[in-house]
């Protein structure tokens, strides 16, 4: 039995708001390997730890904005991943995904506003964060911010008029 907080994965359908579920996982190594960039640079360089922070913050909100299929990583996979691994077999809807880049994009950015403000440290600890989070997704299959996702989303539904 699914759960409400687990994103549904159903057989393939053509459609925008879905995705092949590897190109998450393929965007959550590239990212897991980003994130660890920046941690290693972080204990050399917290300006260099801060402009790669950057560019993954700008991938984060490009997911966010334009969803996993048009996002940097997305287009990677899908150009050049997807043609070797086969027609997807299973999909996700698109909307927990988004939110989950938008959860990236924020603890990047926080992360990012530590390294600016000469508060490396706090770089470092919003950065784990988001790393944690992707290696979750990309070695286990387990999304944060898509099981938190239904949750926010009750919170967003507007009641209905009287």
């Amino acid at each position: 039995m699914v759960s409400e907080t687990t994103p549904t994965r159903t057989p393939t359908r053509t459609s925008a708001d879905v995705v092949d579920v590897r190109g998450p996982r393929f965007a959550a190594w590239v990212t897991t390997a980003v994130l660890v960039l920046v941690l290693v640079l972080a204990a050399s360089s917290p300006l260099a730890a801060a402009i790669v922070l950057a560019v993954q913050a700008a991938v984060f909100a490009a997911g966010a904005a334009a969803g996993p299929k048009d996002s940097p990583y997305g287009r990677i996979f899908r150009a050049v991943v997807a043609p070797r691994v086969g027609p997807p077999t299973e999909t996700e809807p698109t909307p927990p995904l988004r939110f989950a880049q938008l959860l990236g994009l924020v603890f990047s950015a926080v992360g990012l506003l530590g390294f600016l403000a000469g508060s490396p440290l706090v770089g470092v600890i919003f950065t784990g964060f988001a790393l944690f989070a992707a290696f979750l997704n990309a070695a286990f299959g387990i999304c944060l911010g898509c099981r938190i996702y239904p949750l926010v989303a009750r919170f967003r539904r507007t009641p209905a008029p009287n």
